[in-house]
């Protein structure tokens, strides 16, 4: 009941996402040190946030550049009221409830004028209306705090220096930091059980009959805008709750860490690596990349000088950690080619299933 009827539908695929949900769990236990629990918030976000953006290109075929606008709005609504409303519940309770109707007013606007339009028309005016936003942002610095951001302090329970359980009564610390994790952790959870419930609904259903021929569910009676701005709306819920989540992990909202291009395409590339159309795969891809993002630099130095010491000719220049992105953009292309439906999508078709490779 809590799949909404859809288990991941293969044993090595289950198993790989019960690994990464009880590693992403028990980071705060079995991976001590500040960046493997920044590592397991940022795979919590933007599994979220992939998964939203995947109802949009996954589910209906539609391609929005306007996914990290939505995601700023919801950092910057809960970073501007801590920042001007003081660390309290009051704030953070008014940078939910102004941030998240805002981010689906302005998808249901820019849905209702460019949903009724060809899909390559509706990427342009996202795009254009994202650039406007960022551009925005930037200029209201007494309001946003410019190119610099703003930095915010949380309420005193998810402050590091909260302590709620001590390390003498079970030998090891809950403070305020691991607090706020479980309450990323968490709330990310809910977020994608919600999209699951969604794309598994009659509602999910005809957005896949739109996304593969949408004359003809427009034949059937489907009204296929109204479907498709409610499917933008959801998406941006989601994806404002992400930036909330995201700037209460950073204590800081800024255009670098909420609103730039690279996020949008940090994205494109997790839909891809875990397979559009699926949910699950948002999980696998933002684990895989954001992994690969933050360790690889690490064992490509290992690697390199594991070649060095062992006298291997031409190995300890190519595996040099200054050339982990283009190793990265190979794993990429290596994916791409090897899993042309992703990740999941490959998994589910080796598996044997029947329907094994459909969307869900």
């Amino acid at each position: 009941m809590i799949l909404s009827g859809d288990p991941p539908r293969s044993r090595v695929l289950t198993v790989l996402l019960v690994v990464i949900i009880l590693a992403l769990a028990l980071t705060p236990f079995l991976f001590p040190g500040a960046k493997a629990l920044n590592v397991a918030a940022k795979i919590c976000v933007f599994a979220a946030l992939v998964a939203s953006y995947d109802l949009l290109l996954g589910y209906t075929g539609s391609v929005s550049f306007a996914h990290t606008m939505f995601y700023g709005i919801g950092s910057y609504a809960i970073a501007i009221a801590l920042y001007g409303m003081g660390p309290n519940w009051a704030a953070v309770a008014t940078g939910i409830v102004v941030g998240l109707p805002l981010a689906a007013l302005l998808a249901l606007a820019i849905g209702l004028f460019s949903l009724r339009v060809a899909a390559i028309f509706f990427a342009m005016i996202t795009l254009a209306v994202a650039s406007a936003f960022q551009v925005l942002a930037s200029q209201l610095s007494w309001l946003t705090g410019g190119e610099d951001g703003r930095s915010f302090q949380l309420p005193e329970l998810l402050r590091p220096g909260t302590v709620l359980i001590s390390k003498s009564l079970f030998g090891f610390e809950i403070n305020g930091r691991i607090l706020t994790f479980y309450l990323v952790f968490a709330i990310s959870a809910l977020m994608i059980l919600a999209l699951l419930r969604v794309v598994n609904s009659p509602f999910g259903r005809v957005l896949q009959a739109i996304r593969e021929n949408r004359f003809r569910a427009e034949a059937l009676g489907f009204r296929t805008v109204f479907h498709l701005t409610y499917a933008n709306c959801l998406a941006a819920l989601v994806a404002a709750g992400a930036g909330i989540l995201n700037a209460l992990w950073l204590r800081y909202a800024g255009p670098d860490t909420s609103l730039s291009f690279s996020i949008m395409l940090d994205i494109l590339l997790m839909v891809v690596i875990g397979g559009m159309g699926t949910i699950y795969g948002a999980i696998i891809g933002a684990t895989i990349f954001i992994l690969a993002q933050n360790y690889l630099q690490a064992l490509m130095g290992v690697a390199s000088k594991a070649a060095s010491e062992a006298g291997l000719p031409l190995l300890p220049g190519l595996l040099h950690p200054d050339r982990w992105l283009l190793w990265l953009g190979l794993l990429f292309i290596a994916s791409v080619y090897f899993f042309p439906t992703g990740v999941v999508g490959r998994l589910r078709s080796g598996g044997g299933d029947k329907g094994a490779g459909a969307p869900h």
